[in-house]
């Protein structure tokens, strides 16, 4: 009796067509896998086909990335302004940023410009009740940036080697921060479009080292900088 029971649910659970469970990037991510249909198989007779053939899954094709959001910032070590452009990952969770920043002359003695990377990662986001509004409580990350405009940057066999053991244009920190997004409607392509208000703090190498040699006379709050920005997602 066990043997029969058994032998029919097997036959049961192989009739029943499996569901597929998505596990590929969101629609909100910058991941864009181009699908192509296949060409479909020549006929066969009727006596040839299986009963239970299953539909034919469409070829991947080459993945793309592209832009998902816009940033226009203020201060955090990479421009007095800075405005870029970045990629979104892992459901909005991971950012991947670009930023062009600028600092007028009167407040560095030349005119500096400002590239930098950003890598940010943000594990919860909290939505506020049905205000459309969302809260990221905690997102770190690092960042590095290039500048260029420097008044003394340095040139062939100025110094000796080990006079300064540090680059004068590339910084590398880590950064920390929070952001409350608003949704705004949904775009003509389907895409889900957010506003978003963040800030941040972060430090860098040279900075970090320094505190590190002169603790009795710097503090946490003298090698932090502060960053204030939007971000459009579209």
């Amino acid at each position: 009796m066990a043997a029969s029971l058994l032998l029919a649910a097997l036959l049961s659970a192989a009739g029943t067509p499996a569901t597929a469970v998505p596990n590929g990037p969101g629609p909100s991510d910058s991941v864009v896998v181009a699908t192509t249909a296949e060409t479909p198989a020549a006929e066969t007779p009727a006596a040839e086909t299986p009963a239970a053939a299953n539909p034919a899954a469409p070829a991947s094709g080459p993945v793309r990335y592209r832009p998902r959001h816009l940033l226009l910032q203020t201060g955090g070590g990479v421009g007095m302004l800075s405005a870029g452009g970045g990629l979104s990952f892992a459901h909005r969770r991971l950012d991947l940023d670009g930023l062009l920043g600028y600092v007028p002359a009167r407040h560095a003695g030349t005119a500096l410009t400002i590239a930098s990377l950003k890598l940010k990662y943000a594990p919860w986001e909290l939505p506020l009740g049905r205000s459309g509004l969302a809260l990221q409580p905690l997102a770190v990350g690092v960042y590095g940036s290039y500048t260029f405009g420097l008044r003394n940057p340095g040139k062939p066999d100025q110094y000796p080697d080990d006079y300064y053991w540090w680059s004068s244009t590339m910084r590398v920190g880590p950064v920390l921060g929070s952001s409350l997004s608003y949704m705004l409607p949904v775009a003509a392509n389907g895409h889900t479009r957010r506003l978003t208000a963040y800030y941040e703090l972060a430090t860098n190498d040279l900075y970090a080292i320094s505190y590190y040699q002169n603790r009795r006379a710097l503090s946490l709050r003298d090698i932090a900088t502060l960053a204030l920005g939007l971000k459009l997602e579209f």
